[in-house]
Order: C-alpha cells, then sequence, then structure tokens
C-alpha cells in the first residue's frame, strides 16, 4: 500500500503504473527510447481534450503545462527531460492556445526518489523544488502540472506549493500513470 500526500489539485492519470504503460514510461525514461515522446504526448493530449469535454478543467484564454521538475543529473543520464518533451508534444497535438511552462528545477542536493516511503519523499523535496528565475508564467492561464508517473504526490504537492507561492493557481495534475 501506497501512503499518498494530499494534493491541492484534481490529479488526473492516464491509467495505472503497470503493463504498457510502465513499460513505455520506463523505455522512455531509462532507455532512450525518444520514439515514444509523441504517443505518450498525444496521450496526454487525449486526457486533457477529456477533461474539457467532461467539464473537468476550467475554461481559459490558454493553457500552460508546466513539466514536474526533473532531477538535472536524470535528465543528464537520460539525454534530456523526457518530462518537458512529453508536455511539448502534447502542446503541439493540442495547438496554438497551449504552451509548455518548464518552471520548477529541482536543487542539486535532492536524493533519487525512488525507493523512499512517502515521509522520506517529504523530507527529500521540502524546499528543494525552485521555480526557474526566467520563469515565464500566466497567471490567468489554465494551470497543469504534467509528470510522468504519480507514487505518493510528493512531487505533486511540493509543486503546487511552490507554483502557489507565485501567485499561480494549479488547476490539475495530469500524469501518464498512477502506481
Amino acid at each position: 500500500m501506497i501512503t499518498r500526500v494530499p494534493v491541492p489539485a484534481p490529479v488526473w492519470a492516464c491509467g495505472r503504473y503497470r503493463g504498457p504503460a510502465r513499460r513505455a514510461v520506463l523505455a522512455a525514461k531509462d532507455h532512450g527510447r525518444t520514439d515514444l515522446t509523441a504517443p505518450l504526448g498525444e496521450s496526454l493530449a487525449h486526457a486533457l481534450r477529456t477533461l474539457a469535454r467532461w467539464g473537468e478543467l476550467p475554461d481559459a484564454p490558454f493553457l500552460q503545462l508546466v513539466p514536474a521538475p526533473t532531477r538535472a543529473t536524470s535528465a543528464r543520464r537520460r539525454g534530456g527531460d523526457t518530462v518537458t518533451a512529453m508536455a511539448q508534444a502534447a502542446a503541439t497535438a493540442l495547438g496554438p492556445r497551449v504552451r509548455v511552462t518548464p518552471a520548477l528545477f529541482t536543487a542539486a542536493w535532492t536524493a533519487d526518489s525512488a525507493g523512499l516511503s512517502a515521509p522520506e519523499r517529504a523530507r527529500n523535496l521540502s524546499g528543494r523544488i525552485r521555480l526557474r528565475s526566467d520563469a515565464r508564467l500566466h497567471p490567468h492561464a489554465l494551470t497543469v502540472l504534467v509528470d510522468d508517473v504519480i507514487t505518493t504526490g510528493t512531487t505533486a504537492a511540493e509543486s503546487a506549493r511552490v507554483l502557489t507561492t507565485q501567485g499561480i493557481h494549479l488547476d490539475a495534475v495530469l500524469v501518464i500513470a498512477a502506481a
């Protein structure tokens, strides 16, 4: 049983973190499968269209997708930031009223969260997700945090806290898969 932390926004997942979804996420993140960026981004786009059609997302002049922060060492090891790439693919599929705003980063001394419990993840990330100095967030846009997997919700909760301190309301969290 995974302990979850409260996230101050609705959390949506395209699927469960098992089977094909798990294999696709792992292949994209850990095995350099850049050919999966477009289909994973299209999954995010499809989910956003569906949530809008269901009335689960408020109407706004435009949508900003904020990729969850990736540790710089992980991004270098993987050959890039897969979450930002998936968000960009989703934005491309959704059209000109959507932009990707990579506004968040993780401090250099943050440990990898794999294998940590919810309380350990919370201690690890507390105060370590930061806003980029060049971030261009629009306070009236529909803001959706995008990530590949949600496990405990710690990254989403800490990202929401950082965005809120900057006057940005997080409208939703959307992930490829929920563990």
